[in-house]
């Protein structure tokens, strides 16, 4: 009988979620929960120096934004709390010395000076850069020595002479790497606290996760994992290893191309169900090239569709999702996202509206004064003269926020019919020849607001 599917997302909190850390989330909370399995999220907080509660507050506040939920972690706790690394050193310490015990890992006295003089020299003789050994075999007299120059050792793990680690990758498919290609490894730094090839690996295990998905750009670190795992007779979860996130050039995502953390597009106005729909097809070929709700989402992931192949993040395709999301969202949650209780107003910007800023305008069309005219709007209202306007602003007593009588009694005061007669009118009324439509907005138009405009280019220059 298989296990159920137990996924996790691991971040480090040293930064911003990053949308491809965020896609990365996204795609193993979708496992988990299309096969009735567990999500777990973990905090990575063994790097002390770089690490902030801040920013573990803020990836927790924008997973939940995107609605990312997780049936255990920091927050929630569950049976293999604590959740966060920072707070596992006495787990990992007796691991630690099961290692040393059965002379699997061994003290490390290598200088960072000493170690790079080496990899230059591998590099020169066109060997890849390893670690070497220099202290697998150092006897205790000669460690007692070099701590007493002041030197603290670091633990490395012995990679076993003439094995291969082999695993089946859900996305790269099967795996062969020998350890000979495998220097000997650091799983303890010298300030005492867990490297990440160690900490990860123990806390999957223990965890119970039986699937590690994560970028392709840690697929070499797997087989070290492995190793460590069997060392310690530690239960293998299986990995799957996920193409990158890139720029529509092909580079890898950067500040260059726009925003790139998930906090940058939520104050920027974007919605996490948007942000949802673009991420779902970055890598990931499903049955449906239509929106669909986040809910609705599980049912349509395919572990086995998953690309190896870098996906291009374009945010043209992310306003393409956001667009599709308005649609669907009522003219209520409109206003909550625009920031207003006019529903009427929310309704009628929402095909014409991508971010909260562009609906700026069209706030001030009914509630505020109306920027000056462009260049190509003046010449409209220049072309249409004063008479128009007086005819307008006259008309405008009578028909009152008809606009269909509006027009109707302009054009037979005017002679004017057809773009001749309303484009002047709408630049008038909104400063704007393009927008929503012009009936419901004069509609909502406070009656003195829309005579002071026309009158206003009733008067001769």
């Amino acid at each position: 009988m298989s296990l159920p599917v137990v996924t996790r997302f691991a971040p480090s909190p040293t930064g911003s979620l990053h949308l491809g850390n965020a896609r990365t989330a996204f795609f193993s909370h979708l496992w988990a929960r299309k096969s009735g399995g567990r999500f777990i999220l973990r905090i990575e907080d063994t790097d002390a120096q770089r690490s902030r509660g801040s920013f573990t507050e803020e990836l927790i506040g924008d997973l939940r934004w995107l609605g990312l939920g997780w049936d255990e972690g920091p927050d929630v706790g569950g049976p293999a709390a604590p959740y966060r690394q920072a707070q596992r050193g006495g787990v990992y310490a007796g691991l630690f010395a099961r290692l040393e015990a059965e002379e699997r890992a061994y003290p490390c006295y290598c200088t960072p000076e000493e170690l790079e003089l080496s990899r230059k020299l591998q590099r020169v003789s066109g060997k890849p850069p390893r670690y070497a050994g220099t202290c697998r075999n150092l006897s205790r007299a000669e460690g007692v020595a070099r701590q007493a120059r002041g030197l603290r050792p670091t633990l490395r793990f012995a990679v076993p002479d003439g094995v291969a680690v082999d695993f089946d990758d859900a996305v790269h498919g099967p795996q062969h790497f020998p350890s000979a290609d495998i220097g000997d490894f650091i799983i303890r730094r010298e300030d005492g606290t867990p490297a990440f090839f160690f900490c990860n690996a123990v806390d999957d295990s223990l965890m119970g996760v039986t699937q590690v998905l994560r970028g392709d750009d840690h697929l070499t670190n797997t087989p070290r994992q492995l190793m460590l795992l069997d060392a310690l007779g530690l239960r293998r979860p299986a990995y799957g290893h996920v193409g990158l996130l890139v720029g529509a050039d092909g580079a890898p995502l950067s500040k260059r191309h726009g925003s790139t953390s998930v906090r940058e597009f939520r104050e920027r106005g974007f919605l996490g169900a948007a942000v949802l729909n673009h991420l779902f097809h970055l890598g990931h070929a499903s049955d449906v090239e239509h929106w669909l709700p986040p809910a609705g989402m599980p049912a349509h992931f395919r572990p086995d569709h998953l690309g190896r192949a870098p996906a291009r993040f374009d945010e043209a395709q992310l306003v393409h999702w956001q667009k599709e999301t308005l649609q669907r969202m009522s003219a209520a949650d409109i206003g909550r996202w625009l920031g207003t209780d006019d529903a009427a107003l929310a309704e009628l910007v929402r095909h014409n509206v991508v971010l909260p800023s562009d609906a700026v305008p069209w706030i001030a069309v009914l509630h505020g004064e109306l920027p000056p005219l462009g260049a190509d709007a003046q010449r409209v209202v220049e072309a249409a003269g004063p008479a128009f306007f007086a005819a307008a602003a006259a008309a405008l007593s009578q028909s009152g926020p008809d606009l269909k009588l509006l027009t109707q009694i302009l054009k037979e005061r005017t002679g004017r019919k057809g773009a001749d007669l309303y484009l002047p009118l709408r630049i008038a009324l909104t400063g704007q020849a393009h927008g929503p439509e012009l009936a419901p907005l004069l509609r909502l138009m406070p009656p003195d607001m829309a005579r002071r405009r026309l009158e206003s280019h009733a008067q001769n220059p």
